[in-house]
């Protein structure tokens, strides 16, 4: 039954377009690394997301409330992004008009980009800096005015399977459609990314993900296979990083390795269970396929690298590249049985 409620709430949230025409937030602190808007009343989340899922009809009906709450506050700072032909999202977070986003959405540094609000206007933009080690990067509006924004949480803080609200233009920005709303919840939370199971698709990148209080942890960078099992940047890391962000530095590697990287992948759907890796399903013509991965298969290691959890395997293909051979040992029955895999190019 919980299970039931809380696909009922997702699949309501995600249909339903919630409104964008909230006020704009009150101006920043000073501090440069810590945008945060002043003296707005506090969102503070019902006792339901200390719950796994919603109970009951109550619970349902406050979780549904309170995110239409957060929704409405957050959503006039959610853009649409265009650099070139490509096109993204992204989240303003002071008055000036930075935007945070994800680094192979801004592109190199000094790049001209437009912005594009809620109401359809559209502004022009550079790109500053990118970290393409975690794929953060931060554009500057350059067109006069002052803009909506969002405060930015602690992402250290947050705790696995705690409720989360991510916004973004799957599909890039389209003027009869408010920014689409998923729930989900913290998977992991590293120091050098997070993931969570918000359903994202492409154009989501470089969107925003909000913790229940209305403020910014993390940026989607990542889209895995299956779409709920998702990468995104910490919102720490762009504090601890924001001067080289804001004098246009870009640093971590080339645009093809950044394309790359992150796309490095197994074809693998894992059970949720957190005490192992067993492989649930198998992508059809995927890496893990020809090489003879089967489901319900155990995997133990890779290359020298033992794996016990999701996390493990996500902090291993993150250090890979696309084409790159590795040996898969695996527990198939009573026996191991050991894969050469060669990575693939999602």
């Amino acid at each position: 039954m919980k299970g039931l409620w809380r696909t009922t709430l997702v699949a309501g949230l995600a249909l339903a377009v919630l409104a964008c025409g909230a006020d704009a937030a009150a101006p920043p602190v000073s501090d440069k690394t810590k945008r945060q808007p002043q003296a707005e009343a506090p969102l503070l989340p019902p006792a339901v997301f200390d719950k796994p899922a919603p109970e009951n009809a109550a619970d349902l009906r406050a979780f549904q409330e309170h995110v239409k709450k957060v929704v409405k506050r957050v959503s006039p700072a959610v853009v649409g992004v265009i650099v070139g032909e490509s096109s993204g999202s992204g989240v303003i977070i002071d008055e000036e008009g930075h935007v945070l986003t994800a680094g192979h959405v801004s592109g190199p540094p000094n790049k001209d980009c437009w912005v594009i609000l809620p109401d359809g206007r559209q502004l022009k933009a550079k790109s500053l800096g990118r970290n393409l080690n975690i794929d953060s990067g931060l554009i500057k509006i350059v067109s006069k005015g002052k803009f909506p924004h969002v405060a930015t949480g602690d992402s250290d803080k947050l705790n696995t399977n705690q409720w989360v609200v991510s916004i973004g233009h799957p599909g890039g920005f389209k003027p009869t459609r408010t920014p689409v709303v998923r729930v989900g919840r913290i998977t992991l939370n590293k120091a050098s990314y997070l993931q969570s199971d918000c359903t994202l698709v492409g154009g989501d990148s470089g969107g925003p993900m909000f913790d229940m209080t209305g403020k910014v942890v993390g940026i989607h960078s990542r889209i895995g296979i299956p779409i709920e099992e998702n990468v995104h940047v910490p919102v720490n890391t762009f504090a601890e990083t924001w001067d080289r962000l804001v004098s246009g530095e870009g640093w971590g590697g080339t645009d093809e390795l950044i394309t790359a990287r992150p796309r490095a992948y197994l074809g693998v759907e894992f059970a949720k269970n957190g005490d192992d890796l067993r492989v649930k399903g198998v992508t059809r013509d995927a890496p893990a396929e020809k090489a003879g991965v089967k489901t319900s298969d155990f995997v133990l290691r890779i290359d020298d690298k033992r794996l016990r959890t999701y996390g493990d395997l996500v902090d291993f293909l993150l250090k890979k590249q696309p084409n790159e051979e590795v040996t898969v040992l695996v527990k198939r029955g009573d026996g191991e049985v050991k894969l050469k895999v060669k990575l693939g190019k999602r």
